[in-house]
């Protein structure tokens, strides 16, 4: 039989088809299977993460701005393969992932097989500093029979997910492919897809979402993820046997599957994922990328020459090469840092700063539904992350961010709002949108706590503090003095601070050391506020409940009765939280995360070291110096404890890490090695692990204790740079991205992490990189960059 030439294919295969590939190909027009798998997301220990720079005008993102058309597209990268790709607001995933695979006569190796990964920046300086978040992953088959290579990055002016992929063997008949798991507008469900003369699309009501590669497609394939998407069919023939044009009718989880071509001997495909609002305009931003090529899309993302990308928004944070300095690495993760946090901000709500590009243990959470993890606004991470921007020279992102708070603060218009007004809401989508809504008294503080700050620095005028005064701060101010009644959703609840209903963990009722100084700290600085805006009864009303709160403390969350077993355990300690106002008393805590609650007195946290932080107690106060030995005790009982120390290959010193506090359950389960809530359960054996940020947290209070001593002298800030900074460097994984949490080598490790790694909880967590930002600024400063010199002032 003759074999159809080019044009003939052409007219057969809607251009996409190439010759020589379709000839034994039986092509389907309708995917069987639907709905496929259910969905799940992702893994969320993510080694990379990416989107454009853009700029502010006037405070917000717009088309006309300096950086040209805003650019709404984020990627992440784990276990080397492209993860949940955003589109529109920063949680709206529109991919779960993106792999390439690679075959030969016999064998097909996908990037989900156990392939050696390596990860890397493709443009930094001199010192290996990365200058922008496009990255370089390199996938070694362990067989040696090839070498991927991925370069990943968006298009600056466009909707675009830019993607080169470059395969090299030395053996013949080896072709690549591209797999994509798309999960259009935020779920892996209701989506349908088909292979076009462009390329593939997928699509829910009016989201779209394209593939298109610069040479074109081989062959390309739709179908249901799990049934009909040929991947196992690829895997044992090495080809493609069947391909489906279409999902048709019925909607599902859906998948691509292209080939991309022969490779010999080295061979490159450049990609582009594009999105729109339709079919057309999706397929128009990714040909105008690729049409600009891989050279102008880097160039710009980078920033390099006239073009504005992210080596500008690096060389405009001043302080940045004066805080390198107080790195043990030069600064590489003071850069990323940088980099990641800006990165953590949507572009249709400008400040609105999300906890971290990722969902929690993912490849065990539903995708049936949308669903924002991580990706959503807590106002306690966003004041960290705001306060590390003023650290690192970025006082507008900062601003911009506090004039954002403004859109999640309870007040007679919030929707469903049924009770008293005033405080802040618990977690929201980055549109205000509703999603938790417990009472958590340090988020009504913060927000005081940070104009306070910008005020200082000369941020905010006097004039727009008292704006800001009478619209969002004294309605904050006034809730964490009367408190009220909170009835939104199912929440019904009277509040008494500074009794909370949340603590920062954001799992038990009560007394909380951590709460309650972030309360005194807005209380001082709100009559500060109010002696600016001329409000004579609210200044002497909020300073004298601030030393009224003051004066409790240690009544209420100090014991001398303790009855921690420990060598060093004494009795007298500040523990995490108490439900009663006996601070002696034998009181349980509620149950929560798969544990039982204990006796309040066995649970102790590094909460009681905010006091400081904030100025509400002097770093050698009695009460905080007899709760270290305490809090550093690593012969408390395991469920108990809260300190461990690190070691790392290649280092001979010993590192700490906290864990939140004793008896946390929020984690990997230590008896049978499954993620937290995995089945959507919580089981006995969960167990919280060690956050690197708590190493932050004590390094502060090292910097505050030198201080309040005989200063801090050259030989602390190298002890305290070299304990704390670089424990803090060593937590990162090799993108330099900082976990929420690390393995502490408790219980089984069916993952294999390696002791001080990232587990799959949530990495980049913005919360560790402000806290690494922050540690770095003071340590500079040699004064803790977040403290309240006007609390210890007043509460004399």
């Amino acid at each position: 039989m003759k074999k159809l030439s080019c044009l003939s294919l052409a007219l057969v295969a809607a251009g996409l088809i190439g010759c020589g590939s379709a000839t034994n190909t039986q092509q389907m027009e309708t995917a069987p299977g639907a709905p496929g798998d259910k969905p799940f997301w992702t893994y969320s220990d993510k080694t990379g993460i990416g989107t454009s720079y853009e700029a502010y005008k006037n405070g917000q993102y717009a088309n006309d701005a300096q950086t040209g058309e805003v650019s709404k597209v984020w990627f992440s990268i784990a276990k080397g393969m492209i993860t949940e790709t955003m589109f529109g607001l920063i949680h709206q995933a529109q991919i779960r992932d993106m792999q390439f695979i690679v075959t030969g006569k016999d064998f097909t190796v996908t990037e989900r097989d156990a392939l050696d990964v390596s990860i890397d920046y493709l443009y930094k300086d001199a010192q290996g500093r990365p200058l922008s978040l496009a990255y370089k992953v390199v996938s070694k088959d362990r067989q040696g029979r090839f070498t991927l290579e991925k370069h990943i990055f968006t298009d600056p002016d466009g909707q675009t997910l830019f993607v080169r992929a470059k395969v090299d063997t030395q053996l013949g008949g080896v072709k690549a492919f591209v797999n994509v798991n798309p999960y259009v507008n935020n779920n892996g469900l209701n989506d349908s897809a088909k292979v076009t003369d462009k390329g593939l699309v997928a699509w829910e009501g009016d989201n779209f979402l394209t593939l298109q590669s610069s040479a074109g497609f081989g062959q390309a394939s739709v179908g249901f993820t799990g049934s009909s998407d040929n991947l196992n069919a690829l895997k044992k023939n090495h080809t493609l046997t069947r391909t489906y044009q279409s999902t048709g009718e019925i909607k599902g989880n859906v998948n691509w599957l292209a080939e991309l071509g022969e490779v010999k001997g080295s061979a490159t495909f450049d990609l582009a994922l594009s999105f729109g609002k339709s079919q057309a305009n999706s397929f128009a931003q990714g040909a105008t990328a690729l049409d600009k090529g891989y050279d102008k899309v880097l160039a710009h993302y980078n920033g390099q020459g006239n073009l504005i990308g992210w080596e500008d928004y690096l060389a405009n944070l001043k302080p940045m090469q004066r805080l390198a300095n107080y790195t043990t690495d030069s600064g590489q993760l003071l850069h990323v840092s940088a980099l990641v946090l800006k990165a953590q901000e949507d572009k249709t709500h400008a400040g609105a700063l999300i906890a971290s590009l990722s969902n929690p243990w993912g490849d065990t959470v539903a995708a049936e539904q949308g669903h924002t993890g991580y990706k959503a606004v807590w106002v306690r991470d966003f004041y960290q992350v705001a306060m590390a921007f003023m650290a690192m020279g970025d006082p507008d992102t900062a601003l911009t961010a506090f004039e954002y708070l403004e859109k999640v603060q309870v007040m007679d218009g919030t929707p469903g709002n049924q009770g008293d007004t005033g405080w802040f809401l618990q977690k929201t989508h980055v549109d205000g949108e509703l999603e938790w809504v417990g009472v958590q008294l340090d988020q009504t503080a913060m927000p005081i706590m940070l104009a306070w700050k910008l005020w200082q620095a000369g941020v905010l005028s006097d004039e727009k503090l008292v704006y800001w005064y009478e619209r969002m701060l004294k309605p904050a101010a006034e809730f964490l003095v009367d408190g009220g009644l909170a009835k939104i959703l199912w929440n019904d609840t009277q509040i008494t601070p500074p009794a909370t209903q949340q603590e920062r963990w954001e799992e038990q009722n009560g007394y909380s050391p951590s709460t309650t100084a972030a309360i005194i700290a807005g209380l001082v600085t709100a009559s500060d506020i109010a002696k600016l805006a001329g409000d004579k009864a609210g200044q002497q009303r909020y300073l004298d409940t601030a030393k009224q709160y003051n004066d409790t403390v240690e009544k209420l969350m100090f014991t001398t009765e303790g009855n921690l077993q420990g060598k060093d355990a004494d009795g007298e300690y500040f523990f995490r939280i108490a439900r009663d106002e006996n601070p002696n008393s034998s009181t349980k805590l509620g149950d929560n995360n798969g544990r039982v609650g204990l006796d309040k007195r066995l649970i102790i946290d590094g909460g009681f070291l905010e006091l400081v932080r904030y100025g509400v107690r002097d770093a050698d106060a009695p009460s905080v110096i007899n709760t270290l030995p305490e809090y550093e005790d690593e012969t408390l009982p395991e469920n108990l404890r809260v300190r461990y120390s690190f070691t790392f290959p290649g280092d001979p010193n010993t590192y700490p890490g906290y864990r939140r506090y004793g008896n946390d359950g929020y984690g990997e389960d230590e008896v049978k090695g499954t993620n937290y809530a995995e089945g959507g359960q919580n089981t006995s054996g969960q167990r919280g692990r060690v956050w690197p940020f708590f190493t932050g947290e004590k390094g502060h209070y090292e910097i505050a204790a030198a201080v309040a001593a005989k200063g801090l002298d050259k030989a602390k800030v190298q002890r305290i740079k070299h304990t704390y900074v670089r424990g803090m460097e060593h937590f990162a994984n090799e993108g330099l991205m900082l976990p929420e949490q690390v393995w502490d080598g408790v219980g089984v490790n069916p993952f294999g992490y390696q002791l001080g790694e990232g587990t799959n909880s949530a990495t980049p967590l913005a919360w560790t990189h402000a806290e690494y930002v922050k540690l770095v600024r003071s340590l500079a400063d040699k004064n803790v960059w977040d403290h309240y010199p006007v609390v210890s002032e007043q509460l004399k």
